[in-house]
């Protein structure tokens, strides 16, 4: 359904996403500890956050992602149908919290 956002901690289908939309995994600058990744974004190229973003490796964005209990909240379509970009880190347990509201 368009419009319609969907939760996942699946590494495939959030890379999948992901690369579909020509994104990749990054960190925002300054924001890491030594070696380790930082806060966690997608960056979309021509889009903002281009001077503060510095590419990651997947398996470094998902050892943090899994590494702080996040999900991936995402949207396929927008509400006119078309391509969405939309996503938005949350805590799994804000996510499960939030599947089991909509459930009701």
């Amino acid at each position: 359904m368009a419009g319609e956002s969907k939760t996942t901690t699946d590494h495939n289908t959030i890379r999948k996403w992901v690369k579909a939309r020509g994104g990749h995994p990054a960190t925002v600058r300054g924001t890491g500890d030594g070696d380790e990744a930082g806060v966690l974004r997608i960056d979309f190229p021509g889009y903002s956050g281009q001077d503060r973003l510095e590419e990651i490796s997947w398996d470094e964005w998902f050892e943090k992602f899994d590494e702080k209990q996040l999900a991936f909240l995402y949207q396929d379509k927008t509400s006119s149908g078309e391509e969405s970009r939309f996503f938005k880190l949350v805590s799994r347990e804000t996510a499960s919290a939030e599947g089991k509201s909509k459930s009701k």
